[in-house]
Formats: C-alpha cells, sequence, structure tokens
C-alpha cells in the first residue's frame, strides 16, 4: 500500500489503518496457528495467509518517491518489526505443530501395534477353544449300548 505524503511525512490516517489491518490479520493467524496444531487443510491457508501478509508488507515497504524521503519511517519500521514477529511466531508454530504431528503418529502407531497385538491373542484364544470343542465332540455312543447306569439293579445298592 502506498500512502499519500502529506507536508509532514505520510497521511497518519492511512497509516494508522494499515497497521490496524496489519495487526487483525496477524491476530487472527496467530489464533489460527494455535488452533491448527495438527489440522493438515488449515496449515496451506496459514501459509497463505502468511504469504499474503509478506507480500503485503513488502508492498507497504517499497519506497514511495517523494521529496524528503530520506529513510524508512517511524511506520515502516513498525511494520518490519511486525512482521519479524509474526515470522517468528509462524515458525514457532510450525515447530509446534510438528512435534504434535510426531506425537500423534507415535501414538497411533502404538496403539495399532496393541490392536494387533489383543487381535492375534484373541485368535489364538479362538483357536485353542475350536481344538477343545473339536476333541469333546468324539463319537456318538449308540443309544443300545448297556452302560454302567443300566447293569444296576433296582433296590440292590
Amino acid at each position: 500500500m502506498r500512502f499519500s505524503v502529506v507536508e509532514t511525512g505520510y497521511d497518519r490516517r492511512q497509516v494508522d489503518s494499515c497497521l490496524d489491518e496489519l495487526s487483525l490479520r496477524l491476530g487472527r493467524l496467530a489464533a489460527r496457528a494455535e488452533g491448527a496444531a495438527g489440522a493438515g487443510r488449515e496449515w496451506d491457508q496459514i501459509r497463505s495467509d502468511a504469504l499474503h501478509l509478506c507480500d503485503f508488507l513488502h508492498r507497504r515497504a517499497a519506497p514511495v518517491e517523494g521529496p524528503g524521503t530520506a529513510g524508512p519511517s517511524a511506520a515502516e519500521r513498525e511494520a518490519a518489526e511486525l512482521l519479524a514477529t509474526a515470522r517468528a511466531e509462524l515458525e514457532a508454530a510450525r515447530q509446534e505443530a510438528r512435534r504434535l504431528r510426531e506425537e500423534a503418529y507415535a501414538e497411533a502407531l502404538r496403539a495399532r501395534r496393541e490392536f494387533e497385538a489383543a487381535l492375534l491373542a484373541r485368535r489364538r484364544r479362538e483357536s485353542r477353544v475350536d481344538e477343545i470343542l473339536a476333541g469333546a465332540r468324539g463319537e456318538r455312543v449308540p443309544a443300545d449300548t448297556p452302560t454302567a447306569a443300566a447293569g444296576v439293579r433296582p433296590g440292590a445298592a
């Protein structure tokens, strides 16, 4: 954004408005970075917003040709500081997201291994139960086969 040159520098209202907008965008970006921690789709949007803010600041920081422009103004220095702060916060958020993603992946691997071990133990128990039941069925005994109970006379005890 280019600011109108006035008698004593830049139009203060334009600069203040621009800084307010930048502050609002950076606040939203920081809030989304904190809330995103691990959400992949939001990181693409955050990266896009960060690039947009960088472009915005680079356009703002471009020197305006005019009388009495010797060096960066206070607004330009403040914008550069805000940009540096935003970049540092973005990098910190990326590192935190990377750490959280690695922790979540390790936890998922551990849970999968535990599940597979439990499933294998269940299958082994099921197989053992099938073996026991197959052995208990044995051969069928015909109904007319004499048994020890059939040889007992009533009242002979």
